[in-house]
């Protein structure tokens, strides 16, 4: 097999080693003092690399939480442009209002998990007519969430252990180490804890008697 290092030079395949990963292909530069190089035979590659190690359950139960978290944003974002729209202001206030509501729907619209949490707490605690008796309760399980959220949305997993359960890579901007197992009783466990902060979200607009945006159930429309 012949192949051309990156100096351009022709080399020779000088032998083929299968690796634990992938199968490495090892040629011989012809000029003096240069590197082996190493390719990697793709189709030599395990199905579904490198996600073959778990079983099919893991990564079902990975995507469905990593899904419900997805649906918990789009949930705070409506939740925010509900609460900031239905918030009444003295007519001194209404243009710099409105400035700041422009603001906040397109952060809504971009902005991650964290960011969120943050906003919604805001447009809970500015609203007259919102219940803020829980918010606290329900604002730092929202936090918690979103830290175990990017674990799962960032982690590099590693080989399972002999039980199925894996440890992502993930390290955090205070360069805190993640180094829990993690496993299909886990990821389903958090799944329905992120269906419930969803709902949590959802009833902190529906019990003032407005209906939730997106949905077609019983309240007042918003538009």
């Amino acid at each position: 097999m012949l192949a051309t290092g990156t100096s351009g030079a022709t080399v020779q395949a000088k032998s083929e080693r299968t690796d634990p990963q992938c199968r490495v292909a090892e040629v011989d530069v012809t000029e003096e003092d240069s590197m082996v190089c190493r390719i990697i035979d793709q189709d030599a590659l395990p199905s579904r690399f490198p996600t073959h190690r778990h079983q099919g359950e893991f990564w079902e139960s990975l995507g469905r939480t990593v899904g419900t978290f997805g649906f918990l944003e789009q949930v705070l974002g409506r939740a925010i442009f509900a609460l900031s729209t239905t918030t009444r202001y003295d007519t001194a206030e209404i243009d710099s209002a409105y400035e700041e509501w422009s603001r906040t729907l397109e952060r809504a619209l971009t902005d991650p998990l964290g960011h969120l949490v943050g906003d919604y707490e805001k447009a809970v605690r500015r609203h007259p007519d919102a219940t803020t008796d829980d918010l606290d309760h329900l604002v730092g399980e929202l936090r918690k969430a979103t830290r175990i959220r990017n674990v799962l949305c960032h982690g590099s997993w590693q080989e399972p252990d002999a039980n199925g359960a894996s440890v992502p890579l993930f390290v955090d901007r205070k360069l805190n180490l993640f180094d829990a197992a993690i496993d299909c009783a886990f990821l389903e466990q958090v799944q329905r804890h992120a269906a419930e902060l969803s709902c949590a979200v959802i009833n902190s607009v529906t019990r003032m008697g407005w209906q939730f945006p997106g949905c077609s159930g019983l309240g007042k429309p918003i538009i």
